[in-house]
């Protein structure tokens, strides 16, 4: 089995080839520009459309393959943006119709737990995954991945962007704001909003801003927002680590790269006698691997999309997905 994976939920485009034993034989990603205003959806799809096709090309050739040896196209079928997962899709239809192989639409936040389940040989997790559009705590429970806890807004990752933005920080802001965490000294007062096993994110955001604005300094702002965001974060996967009595969790989503979160979810782990999984930076963040691994394991259990059900879903949820895969 040979899958070749497309990722295009939202402002990247990745290209993905594993085989079945999960050995990533190609990852690669292009990214939008985003320091001018974030992500515009048609604006987004264009730049996929444009890449597409070269980092196919490229993959393959990374792989040392030739289009022939593939047996399995998969996309993200969604969440996403409309605009940018219709141009995953379109590519995966065509090149699966082309060749003659299975398709197979993937549920892009499943795929970030299963890629993760795999590379960390972790079994059954509880999942915080924070990304740009996405945080969630999700956990397995009778035939499905269950939403525990969310954003009751807008995602952390985005936060951080929209809050870069505003300081001039490049797109994405996660990496420069968690540089300039590391000089902050003061703790400065945010709204830690949670509300039982959800989050909001945007009061943070305003509470930030004005605050840039009178004066703050950035390293205090940065370390003040990190500390209360993942403090948010940890509080409800340990909540829901002791509802569902689970020893494993698992991070996922382009926001987990950062140290800082990490150790705080150490040290909750840690303190609960659980252990803490973190797949390798790139199949953290959106890439087409994790595509295609979900894809070659919803095949081997049964699942295929015929061409005239592979339309994108846009909401497509995480507890939306049956997993016959893990009965």
């Amino acid at each position: 089995m040979i899958c070749l994976g497309i990722e295009g939920t939202a402002h990247t485009i990745g290209v993905g080839i594993v085989d079945g034993d999960c050995s990533v034989m190609a990852n690669l990603t292009k990214m939008i520009d985003g320091s001018k205003g974030g992500i515009h959806p048609r604006e987004a799809a264009n730049h996929h459309a444009e890449h597409i096709v070269p980092l196919m090309n490229e993959a393959m050739a990374e792989a040392g393959l030739s289009y022939g040896d593939l047996t399995l196209v998969a996309f993200s079928q969604g969440p996403g943006l409309g605009p940018c997962l219709r141009t995953a899709a379109t590519a995966a239809r065509a090149l699966s119709l082309s060749l003659g192989v299975d398709l197979v639409g993937v549920n892009h936040c499943v795929a970030h737990l299963e890629i993760g389940r795999k590379v960390t040989g972790c079994s059954d997790p509880v999942l915080l995954y924070a990304s740009g559009g996405n945080t969630q705590v999700i956990a397995y429970s009778g035939g499905r991945y269950r939403v525990f806890g969310e954003t009751l807004d807008i995602g952390i990752g985005n936060m951080i962007d929209k809050f870069g933005r505003t300081t001039g920080m490049p797109f994405p802001a996660g990496p420069r704001l968690e540089t300039y965490a590391r000089d902050g000294k003061e703790l400065l007062d945010l709204p830690y909003s949670v509300k039982g096993m959800d989050v909001a994110f945007s009061g943070i955001l305003t509470a930030a801003t004005q605050l840039s604005r009178s004066g703050s300094s950035l390293e205090d702002l940065c370390y003040s927002i990190q500390e209360t965001c993942f403090a948010m974060l940890v509080e409800v996967t340990e909540r829901a680590m002791a509802h569902v009595e689970k020893d494993e969790v698992l991070l996922g989503g382009g926001v987990v790269q950062n140290k800082r979160l990490q150790e705080m979810v150490r040290i909750m782990a840690d303190e609960r006698g659980a252990t803490m999984f973190v797949p390798p930076g790139p199949l953290c963040v959106d890439n087409g691997a994790m595509i295609a691994w979900t894809g070659v394991v919803m095949h081997e259990a049964g699942i295929r999309t015929p061409v005239e059900e592979s339309g994108v879903r846009q909401r497509f949820r995480t507890d939306e997905v049956d997993l016959p895969w893990m009965m």
